[in-house]
This record gives structure tokens, C-alpha cells and sequence, in this order.
């Protein structure tokens, strides 16, 4: 499944419908959980890694101190797991295969009961009725990792996550990753990740959230990749080889260095006119990339009508498959205004492109 189905199926279920996700490292399952809770479900996110605990850290130590003034046995539960009994949250047990029975056995019967050990009454501390809980495994000859029961299985609804450049490019724009990482992506989609069972052990390969820490680290120090073009940048190197592997750095740096600057959206908002003639020579790939760009900027920014009149003739010179892309993505940016403005322009025409297709489809 790819991600945009996994969002818009798995916003839908009930909260008691815990979801397992699975899918190789790296591909961003919590940050897609991270994303539900944020934007979808607007409730606080709770990231709790299964390898990294023993069986009390999730199920509990004794209570010697209530023992001594009840007379009965209970356990002082973690924060996380009263927090989320509290109050709705998005709980989120992520390396539930990797994890050592004590927990994986603590994380079922929060998955499948909804609860874990019980008060000084014998009753069940209860999660709140609309926390969610999400869990992930990694998946892949590669990793130590235990099997899942089948009868265990059932208990969710289970999603096997694609990896795919469409959606990783669709989340980059949306988080504000450099453009030119965004385009060799494009480009060179062999890179955007490496299966690990492919290459020597200990190798460093990329992945998407690699990507992520190499942009990351790129804004901390203030280098933007445009001021590298034509350079030869040993530090982009080594910063790069440290992330996402050896291999796809020299690509990457290549790739950097030999750019050559093109047409923006920007070039389109602004001056349509004065770069109109370049567009006739432009790659798919660098329209499809503009494409993106525009469908960004419509989401943040409110267009004057002379951008949307812009942007409607350079809609005009595309393909007819671009031109629907580019229709639905700045749909999908809500932005009302301009929207409205956007389809003052190319309204007509698209009805038109969709009426031939029509026609020609049913010749």
C-alpha cells in the first residue's frame, strides 16, 4: 500500500481497530504516525521503542510502598502508558518483532485488551476509549525479528507500506527538503533507498529517513546545495557518505556540482512571459518538478490573479496528463482563494481536455 492510502484508509478506522504497519527501516512509519496525529487526528503523539526496554519498563515494577498500605500487589505502571489512559493520544509501539518477550507479551495485551495489570480493586487499568494505538515491525530477510502468530495478526488491521519515489518527493515538498535533494530523488530513484540484504553488513545506505538527517544537517549548517553548483565540495562529501553511504554520495555530488539552474515556479508566478519560450525545452522530469513546486507555493501562498493567469497558460503549453496532475494537486492544497482564482483561468479548458479524452476513449 502506498502512503496515500495508508493515510486516508487508516484515518478512518475506529479507535479501537489498533493498526500494525509493515514495511523495511527507514521508510518513515513513524513519521507517517507522527503526521496522523498531527494533522489528522490533532492529538499528542507517543513514540515507544519495544528493542529498547526489558519486560518492567512496560509492564510495570512492584509497588512496594502501596503494597505496604493496601495489603495488595500492584505495579507502578510507566508514564507513558498512564498518559495514555488519561487522556486521548496516538500511542505508537514501534520494533514490536524486535523486542524481548517479557515486552512483546505487555504490548499484545495493550494491542488486543486494551490494558495492562489492575488497580488495588482487581479492575484493569484501561487505556482512554480514544487512544489509538499503532504498532510497526520491520520486515525483511535482514533483521533479527521474531515471527508474528497468526491468530495475533488478526487483531489488527495490517498494512504492508510501499516504498515508492512518488510519495517520499509528495512528503519532501511538503517539509520543506531542499530542492535539488528533491530532484536528484527524481532523477535517480535507485537512491532514495538501498535493501540492506543487498549490500555487505555494516554498510551505510540510504534510506528515506536518511535523506531527512542529510537535509537536516545541511540546514543546521547553513549550507543551501544552489551555492555548491559548479563547486567541488569535499565537505558535502564526507557529510553525505555518513548518511546515506558512499556510493550515492558521489552520485549526489556529482549531481550537485554539474547542476545547471533552469526555470523555476517562481520563473512561472512572476514572469511567465519572459520565460515562456524555455519551457518548450524543459525535460519532463523539470516540469513535473516545477509542477510540484507551484502546487507547494498555491498551498502556502494566496496568488494575485495575474500568478494564477500565469500559471494557467504555462498549464496550457503542458501535456494533457500534466495538466490534470497539476489540477489535482492544487485542489488538494485547500487553499480556497486560490483555488477560485486558479480556476477562473483554466476551468474551461480542463473541461475541455476531459470532454476530448472522453470522446476519444469511446472512438
Amino acid at each position: 500500500m502506498n502512503i496515500k492510502n495508508f493515510l486516508d484508509t487508516s484515518s478512518k478506522l475506529p479507535p479501537h481497530i489498533a493498526v500494525l504497519m509493515r514495511g523495511p527501516t527507514g521508510i518513515g512509519k513513524s513519521a507517517l504516525v507522527h503526521h496522523l496525529a498531527k494533522n489528522h487526528f490533532k492529538k499528542p503523539f507517543i513514540d515507544v521503542r519495544g528493542s529498547t526496554m526489558s519486560e518492567g519498563d512496560v509492564g510495570g515494577y512492584p509497588d512496594i510502598d502501596g503494597m505496604k498500605e493496601h495489603g495488595v500487589m500492584t505495579f507502578c505502571l510507566p508514564s507513558w502508558y498512564i498518559k495514555a489512559c488519561k487522556e486521548p493520544v496516538i500511542l505508537f509501539l514501534d520494533e514490536l518483532n524486535r523486542s524481548l518477550p517479557g515486552v512483546t507479551q505487555s504490548f499484545f495485551q495493550i494491542v488486543l485488551d486494551r490494558c495492562l495489570s489492575n488497580d488495588i480493586n482487581g479492575e484493569p487499568i484501561k487505556l482512554h476509549p480514544e487512544t489509538r494505538v499503532f504498532s510497526a515491525i520491520n520486515s525483511g530477510s535482514e533483521y533479527d525479528v521474531q515471527e508474528m502468530d497468526p491468530a495475533l495478526l488478526r487483531r489488527f488491521w495490517v498494512c504492508d507500506l510501499e516504498n515508492t519515489k512518488e510519495d517520499w518527493i509528495k512528503w519532501a515538498l511538503s517539509n520543506k527538503i531542499d530542492n535539488l535533494m528533491i530532484e536528484f530523488i527524481n532523477k535517480n530513484p535507485g537512491h532514495l533507498r538501498v535493501d540492506p540484504s543487498k549490500v555487505e553488513p555494516g554498510t551505510v545506505i540510504p534510506t528515506n529517513a536518511s535523506w531527512s538527517r542529510l537535509d537536516e544537517c545541511l540546514k543546521y549548517s547553513k549550507t543551501n546545495l544552489i551555492d555548491l553548483i559548479g563547486k567541488k565540495n569535499s565537505n558535502l562529501y564526507n557529510l553525505s557518505a555518513g548518511l546515506i553511504g558512499k556510493e550515492a554520495s558521489i552520485e549526489f555530488v556529482d549531481f550537485i556540482r554539474n547542476y545547471k539552474i533552469n526555470l523555476t515556479a517562481e520563473d512561472i508566478l512572476m514572469s511567465y512571459d519572459k520565460v515562456k519560450d524555455q519551457i518548450k525545452e524543459l525535460s519532463n522530469d523539470r516540469i513535473n518538478t516545477i509542477i510540484s513546486h507551484l502546487a507547494e507555493n498555491a498551498k502556502e501562498n494566496e496568488w494575485t490573479p495575474k500568478q494564477a493567469e500565469n500559471v494557467s497558460e504555462f498549464a496550457k503549453t503542458i501535456s494533457e496528463e500534466m495538466l490534470i496532475h497539476l489540477w489535482g494537486l492544487i485542489a488538494d492544497c485547500k487553499n480556497i482563494k486560490t483555488i477560485t482564482k486558479f480556476h477562473r483561468y483554466i476551468g474551461s479548458h480542463i473541461v475541455d481536455v476531459v470532454n476530448e479524452s472522453k470522446t476519444l476513449f469511446k472512438n
